[in-house]
């Protein structure tokens, strides 16, 4: 297989994840909203498929859930928060360039997710924290910054993450199967 049809498929691949990134938060019906926190079932999942391919991938993807959180018409501290996820996506993708296969184990994969849910979290709760202590957003009176901060977007952030993650690691693992044995080595090894 040439490298310009690799390439054209791991280009594909990730247009592909970036339309399902920009449209998951315009249709999932499940969506919890609290003040700045929010959770969308499966939101990440496209982010977390493309940190497999390359980081070009995981950028490009995380771009595009920005803009579907964006056109979805989520206040805009959210659509920041989604724009905050560059920070795991990237790093994730440079960590999964020649390491990959020892993140699909579940064991490893799951202290992988933790790390990466954690970097995730630390984005997002930089990106409330500012909004809410500049004045660009607020909270209702009943709910501490604190308990915003770190409870509902930290915390709540890493629990989501690490679910989407267990969700693309074994969509990852059921596409690789299925991918042309170079490619799925190109994928899972080198970048675009």
């Amino acid at each position: 297989m040439t490298t310009k049809k690799i390439n054209a498929q791991m280009i594909t691949m990730t247009a592909i994840l970036t339309a399902i990134g920009i449209v998951i938060p315009i249709i999932m019906p499940v969506k919890v909203v609290i003040g700045p926190a929010s959770y969308t079932l499966g939101s990440h999942v496209p982010i977390m498929l493309a940190m497999f391919i390359s980081p070009w991938s995981a950028l490009m993807v995380t771009v595009g859930t920005t803009l579907g959180f964006l056109w979805a018409s989520f206040p805009i501290i959210i659509v920041l928060r989604a724009l905050s996820h560059v920070l795991f996506a990237v790093t994730g993708a440079f960590m999964l360039q020649n390491n990959s296969e020892r993140y699909l184990a579940p064991m490893k994969g799951q202290l992988f997710s933790l790390f990466i849910a954690i970097l995730h979290a630390i984005g997002e709760m930089a990106v409330v924290y500012v909004m809410l202590t500049t004045g660009m957003s607020h909270l209702d009176n009943q709910t501490s910054l604190w308990f915003m901060v770190f409870v509902l977007v930290g915390l709540g952030t890493i629990v989501h993450s690490m679910v989407d993650f267990v969700i693309a690691q074994w969509l990852w693992g059921a596409l690789v199967n299925r991918l042309p044995r170079k490619l799925s080595v190109s994928v899972t090894s080198k970048p675009f």
